[in-house]
Protein backbone atom coordinates (compact mmCIF):
# COMPACT_ATOMS: atom_id res chain seq x y z
CA UNK A 1 0.00 0.00 0.00
CA UNK A 2 1.37 3.19 -0.93
CA UNK A 3 1.77 6.25 1.45
CA UNK A 4 0.04 9.28 0.93
CA UNK A 5 2.81 12.35 0.05
CA UNK A 6 3.21 15.01 2.88
CA UNK A 7 1.30 18.03 2.51
CA UNK A 8 3.75 20.63 0.59
CA UNK A 9 4.58 23.19 2.76
CA UNK A 10 2.69 26.21 2.33
CA UNK A 11 4.92 28.74 0.43
CA UNK A 12 3.85 31.91 2.59
CA UNK A 13 4.62 31.65 6.10
CA UNK A 14 2.06 33.96 7.64
CA UNK A 15 2.39 33.45 11.26
CA UNK A 16 4.54 35.86 12.74
CA UNK A 17 5.44 33.24 15.39
CA UNK A 18 6.61 31.09 12.60
CA UNK A 19 8.80 33.90 10.87
CA UNK A 20 10.86 33.54 14.40
CA UNK A 21 11.36 29.46 13.79
CA UNK A 22 12.05 30.39 9.70
CA UNK A 23 14.74 33.16 10.76
CA UNK A 24 16.67 30.87 13.32
CA UNK A 25 16.81 28.15 10.10
CA UNK A 26 17.33 30.89 7.30
CA UNK A 27 20.44 32.06 10.07
CA UNK A 28 21.68 28.31 9.76
CA UNK A 29 21.85 28.24 5.95
CA UNK A 30 18.15 26.56 5.10
CA UNK A 31 17.63 28.81 1.85
CA UNK A 32 13.90 27.58 1.97
CA UNK A 33 13.27 28.47 5.09
CA UNK A 34 14.67 32.08 4.43
CA UNK A 35 12.76 32.70 1.18
CA UNK A 36 9.24 31.74 2.97
CA UNK A 37 10.36 34.09 5.52
CA UNK A 38 10.57 36.92 2.93
CA UNK A 39 7.29 36.07 1.32
CA UNK A 40 5.49 36.17 4.31
CA UNK A 41 6.72 39.33 5.96
CA UNK A 42 5.91 40.84 2.78
CA UNK A 43 2.19 41.79 3.48
CA UNK A 44 3.22 43.39 6.82
CA UNK A 45 5.55 45.28 5.38
CA UNK A 46 3.70 46.34 2.66
CA UNK A 47 1.05 47.39 5.54
CA UNK A 48 3.23 49.23 7.58
CA UNK A 49 4.62 51.27 4.44
CA UNK A 50 1.50 52.05 3.21
CA UNK A 51 0.55 53.84 6.79
CA UNK A 52 3.50 56.06 6.45
CA UNK A 53 3.51 56.65 2.53
CA UNK A 54 0.91 57.43 -0.07
CA UNK A 55 2.26 56.61 -3.42
CA UNK A 56 2.02 53.24 -4.19
CA UNK A 57 5.09 53.39 -6.17
CA UNK A 58 6.91 54.93 -2.83
CA UNK A 59 5.23 51.90 -1.24
CA UNK A 60 6.58 49.48 -2.93
CA UNK A 61 10.10 50.64 -2.92
CA UNK A 62 10.14 50.99 0.85
CA UNK A 63 9.05 47.18 0.86
CA UNK A 64 12.11 45.92 -1.08
CA UNK A 65 14.27 48.25 0.41
CA UNK A 66 13.54 47.02 3.68
CA UNK A 67 13.66 43.62 2.14
CA UNK A 68 17.20 44.48 1.15
CA UNK A 69 18.06 45.62 5.07
CA UNK A 70 16.83 42.13 6.54
CA UNK A 71 18.72 40.56 4.17
CA UNK A 72 21.68 42.85 4.69
CA UNK A 73 21.70 42.25 8.65
CA UNK A 74 19.92 38.97 9.24
CA UNK A 75 22.86 38.10 11.27
CA UNK A 76 22.07 40.41 14.15
CA UNK A 77 18.63 38.42 14.95
CA UNK A 78 18.72 37.24 18.28
CA UNK A 79 16.80 33.87 18.40
CA UNK A 80 16.38 34.63 22.39
CA UNK A 81 13.96 37.79 21.00
CA UNK A 82 10.58 38.11 19.19
CA UNK A 83 11.30 38.45 15.98
CA UNK A 84 8.53 41.02 14.95
CA UNK A 85 9.49 43.77 17.07
CA UNK A 86 13.23 43.70 15.67
CA UNK A 87 11.52 43.44 11.91
CA UNK A 88 8.92 46.25 12.78
CA UNK A 89 12.07 48.22 13.96
CA UNK A 90 14.35 47.71 10.63
CA UNK A 91 10.77 48.89 8.46
CA UNK A 92 10.24 51.90 10.77
CA UNK A 93 13.85 53.40 10.66
CA UNK A 94 13.64 52.65 6.62
CA UNK A 95 10.72 54.37 6.45
CA UNK A 96 11.91 57.18 8.59
CA UNK A 97 15.06 57.40 6.24
CA UNK A 98 13.28 57.70 2.72
CA UNK A 99 11.02 60.19 4.24
CA UNK A 100 14.19 61.87 5.04
CA UNK A 101 15.59 61.86 1.70
CA UNK A 102 12.34 62.89 -0.02
CA UNK A 103 12.55 65.97 2.49
CA UNK A 104 15.77 66.93 1.90
CA UNK A 105 15.32 65.99 -2.36
CA UNK A 106 12.07 68.48 -2.29
CA UNK A 107 14.28 71.16 -0.48
CA UNK A 108 16.40 71.12 -3.82
CA UNK A 109 13.91 70.32 -5.95
CA UNK A 110 12.54 73.66 -7.98
CA UNK A 111 9.48 73.20 -9.59
CA UNK A 112 9.04 74.16 -13.45
CA UNK A 113 6.32 76.28 -14.79
CA UNK A 114 3.77 74.76 -17.61
CA UNK A 115 5.43 77.42 -19.84
CA UNK A 116 9.56 75.68 -19.20
CA UNK A 117 7.27 72.09 -20.84
CA UNK A 118 5.87 73.44 -22.97
CA UNK A 119 5.87 75.96 -25.86
CA UNK A 120 4.03 78.35 -25.00
CA UNK A 121 3.12 80.68 -27.62
CA UNK A 122 0.09 78.61 -29.63
CA UNK A 123 1.69 79.43 -32.96
CA UNK A 124 4.38 77.17 -32.09
CA UNK A 125 2.54 74.31 -31.05
CA UNK A 126 2.86 71.69 -33.61
CA UNK A 127 -0.24 71.06 -35.71
CA UNK A 128 -1.41 74.41 -35.27
CA UNK A 129 -1.23 77.29 -37.78
CA UNK A 130 2.13 76.99 -38.28
CA UNK A 131 3.27 74.05 -40.53
CA UNK A 132 5.93 71.34 -39.92
CA UNK A 133 7.96 72.84 -42.76
CA UNK A 134 8.29 75.79 -41.05
CA UNK A 135 8.93 74.13 -37.98
CA UNK A 136 11.79 72.21 -39.44
CA UNK A 137 13.05 75.46 -40.62
CA UNK A 138 13.60 76.77 -37.54
CA UNK A 139 14.55 73.81 -36.03
CA UNK A 140 17.77 73.74 -38.82
CA UNK A 141 17.93 77.25 -37.76
CA UNK A 142 18.94 76.79 -34.33
CA UNK A 143 22.94 75.67 -32.79
CA UNK A 144 23.06 71.51 -32.78
CA UNK A 145 22.79 71.37 -29.25
CA UNK A 146 19.37 73.30 -28.84
CA UNK A 147 18.10 71.67 -32.30
CA UNK A 148 18.53 68.02 -30.32
CA UNK A 149 17.25 68.97 -27.01
CA UNK A 150 13.88 70.26 -28.47
CA UNK A 151 13.87 67.31 -30.55
CA UNK A 152 14.36 64.61 -28.13
CA UNK A 153 12.20 66.51 -25.27
CA UNK A 154 9.33 68.26 -26.62
CA UNK A 155 8.85 66.50 -30.16
CA UNK A 156 9.23 63.25 -29.35
CA UNK A 157 8.22 63.33 -25.55
CA UNK A 158 11.62 61.64 -24.35
CA UNK A 159 12.22 61.77 -20.57
CA UNK A 160 15.07 64.28 -19.23
CA UNK A 161 16.87 60.84 -18.38
CA UNK A 162 16.55 59.33 -21.83
CA UNK A 163 17.28 62.50 -23.53
CA UNK A 164 20.52 62.78 -21.68
CA UNK A 165 21.33 58.84 -22.44
CA UNK A 166 20.89 59.39 -26.30
CA UNK A 167 22.52 62.75 -26.34
CA UNK A 168 25.49 62.60 -23.99
CA UNK A 169 23.97 65.85 -22.55
CA UNK A 170 23.64 66.04 -18.75
CA UNK A 171 19.73 67.00 -17.82
CA UNK A 172 20.86 70.76 -17.09
CA UNK A 173 22.82 71.45 -20.12
CA UNK A 174 19.34 69.77 -22.05
CA UNK A 175 17.23 72.32 -19.75
CA UNK A 176 19.19 74.99 -20.36
CA UNK A 177 19.26 74.12 -24.02
CA UNK A 178 15.42 73.79 -24.25
CA UNK A 179 14.98 76.77 -22.83
CA UNK A 180 17.01 79.04 -25.58
CA UNK A 181 16.03 77.24 -28.45
CA UNK A 182 12.33 77.73 -27.55
CA UNK A 183 13.41 81.26 -26.83
CA UNK A 184 15.37 81.22 -30.70
CA UNK A 185 12.16 79.46 -32.18
CA UNK A 186 9.79 82.36 -31.03
CA UNK A 187 12.15 84.79 -32.54
CA UNK A 188 13.29 82.90 -35.41
CA UNK A 189 8.97 81.92 -36.16
CA UNK A 190 7.32 84.37 -34.35
CA UNK A 191 4.35 86.95 -35.99
CA UNK A 192 6.47 88.97 -38.28
CA UNK A 193 5.03 92.51 -38.86
CA UNK A 194 4.02 92.75 -42.52
CA UNK A 195 6.00 95.77 -44.21
CA UNK A 196 4.52 99.07 -44.93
Amino acid sequence: MEQPSPRPTPLRATDPEEWSALMIRAQAGDGDAYRRLLIGVTPYLRAIAARTLQRLADVEDSVQDILLTIHAVRYTYDPDRPFKPWLAGIARHRLIDRLRSRGRLAMREINIEFEHENFAAPELEVGSAMDRDTLQAGLAALPQRQREAITLLKLQEMSLAEASSRSGQSISALKVSVHRGIKALRRLLGPQDAPP
